[in-house]
C-alpha cells in the first residue's frame, strides 16, 4: 500500500518504519549495519534499512517482514525458518528472512555458498546458522527454485 509521510533530510528508512509506520519487525541491533536485524527489500533489493535514508526510498516499493507473506498465509521461507528451528529468540530472525528473500529472488544459483554469502551481513548470537541455511534450502525447494545445498554436509559458518 502506498504511503506518504514528510520526514527529515536524515530520517533513516529503519526509523520511518519502525517510529512512524508502526513496522516494528524489522529491527535495530548494531546502527552500524553490521548485523543485518535491519533488512528490508527496496526495489527488489535485499538492502540495510539503516544505511539507508528514507528519503532515498521515496518513489521505491519496500517490503518489510510484515509484508512478506502473501494475503493471509505466511511466506515459505517463513514457513521454513519455523519448520527448520532457523530461529531461537527471533530478533536476528526477521533480518535473517529478508537476506534470504533477497537470494531468492535474485535469479542466483543456490547452494551453500550463496546462502552463505547472503547471510554474511547477518549475525545470531543464538544459533549455529545451520539450521537458518536448512530454512533456506527448504524454502528454496519448496518455491520451485533449483537448489543443490546440503547444510547437513558442509560446516556453516
Amino acid at each position: 500500500m502506498p504511503v506518504r509521510r514528510h520526514v527529515d533530510d536524515r530520517t533513516l528508512l529503519v526509523d520511518l518504519l519502525r517510529r512512524e509506520l508502526h513496522l516494528t519487525g524489522t529491527h535495530v541491533g548494531c546502527d552500524t549495519s553490521q548485523c543485518g536485524a535491519c533488512t528490508v527489500r527496496l526495489d527488489g533489493v535485499a538492502v540495510k534499512s539503516c544505511t539507508v535514508l528514507a528519503v532515498q526510498a521515496s518513489g521505491g516499493e519496500v517490503v518489510t517482514i510484515e509484508g512478506l507473506a502473501d494475503g493471509e498465509g505466511m511466506h515459505p521461507l517463513q514457513k521454513a525458518f519455523m519448520a527448520c528451528h532457523g530461529l531461537q529468540c527471533g530478533f536476528c530472525t526477521p533480518g535473517m528472512i529478508m537476506a534470504s528473500d533477497g537470494l531468492l529472488r535474485s535469479g542466483r544459483h543456490i547452494d551453500h555458498g550463496s546462502i552463505c554469502t547472503a547471510l554474511e551481513g547477518n549475525i545470531c548470537r543464538c544459533t549455529g546458522y545451520i539450521n537458518i541455511v536448512r530454512a533456506v534450502e527448504q524454502a528454496a525447494t519448496e518455491m520451485g527454485l533449483p537448489c543443490s545445498a546440503r547444510a547437513d554436509a558442509e560446516e556453516t559458518r
